[in-house]
């Protein structure tokens, strides 16, 4: 058996469960497919993986990118992203500039954002 051909399920520790389902639901899209035993909402992905939010009131979000979706239009995505209230992330530094909310990367284009409770998701594109 290998890992490589296995779904996956991403867990992500959230502070109020039902304000992380109304936005990832209505603001990201995300097919809801319900609620476990422990009361975390569960998320369908392609190809058969899963987001997990988990219900963990005491959790601290990482600064680093927790979570990133392959798009294949960025300006797109974000314009439809936008008309549903998610807020986008600018940044100026040495090493990482956004113009337009996208920083390109190499052969990569990349936007962040964070859910309600400061987990940074990211859109990257293939270019």
């Amino acid at each position: 058996m290998s890992l490589t051909h296995r779904t996956v399920a991403m867990m992500m520790p959230v502070t109020d469960v039902d304000r992380a389902r109304t936005f990832y639901s209505e603001s990201l899209g995300l097919d809801y497919t319900g609620t476990n035993d422990e009361g975390s909402a569960i998320y369908a992905l392609d190809g058969g993986s899963t987001l997990v939010l988990l219900p963990r009131p005491d959790s601290r979000p990482s600064d680093s990118t927790a979570m990133s979706f392959e798009v294949d239009d960025i300006t797109a995505e974000i314009d439809e992203l936008e008309q549903r209230g998610v807020v986008f992330e600018d940044y100026d530094l040495p090493d990482l500039r956004t113009v337009d909310h996208v920083c390109v990367l190499g052969a990569e284009k990349a936007a962040w954002f964070k859910d309600p409770d400061g987990n940074v998701l990211c859109l990257h594109q293939e270019t």
